[in-house]
């Protein structure tokens, strides 16, 4: 079995993350959706469980930080090319979120951007050509 990564994230408005969430091309998983949690996949191996301040507290006794104000983690995900870096970085925009809080970066071989989405969790959508990474 391939592995699976599963980020946890704790939402204030889960209707609101999922509709945001599936304006960027995640698709809901109905057998783990309920009023506390919502399971949106980007692929057969990456989900992102959008979890209830109080089901995600059920998890753990640490606080939950402000992401507007705090960052624990960026969320980077491979796009197949740079206009679709673009495109993600629109509709996350277009859905509620902010477009690029982190200065877009550009090397030539690798192309990056980042959104915050409602709660402010930061993704970075990065497309990179590995035939052309510079040899050292």
């Amino acid at each position: 079995m391939e592995r699976m990564i599963f980020v946890n994230l704790p939402v204030k408005d889960l209707a609101l993350s999922r509709t945001f969430y599936e304006a960027i091309g995640a698709t809901n998983e109905p057998n783990f959706t309920d009023e506390g949690a919502a399971m949106m996949r980007f692929s057969e191996a990456i989900a992102v469980m959008l979890l209830t301040h109080e089901r995600f507290a059920s998890f753990t006794k640490r606080p939950i930080p402000n992401a507007h104000e705090s960052a624990q983690m960026l969320i980077a995900l491979s796009e197949e090319s740079r206009e679709s870096v673009d495109d993600v970085v629109g509709r996350a925009a277009g859905a509620g979120g902010t477009a690029d809080p982190n200065p877009p970066q550009d090397h030539g071989f690798m192309y990056s951007r980042s959104f915050a989405d409602p709660d402010g969790h930061i993704w970075e959508p990065a497309w990179m050509d590995m035939s052309a990474i510079p040899q050292s």
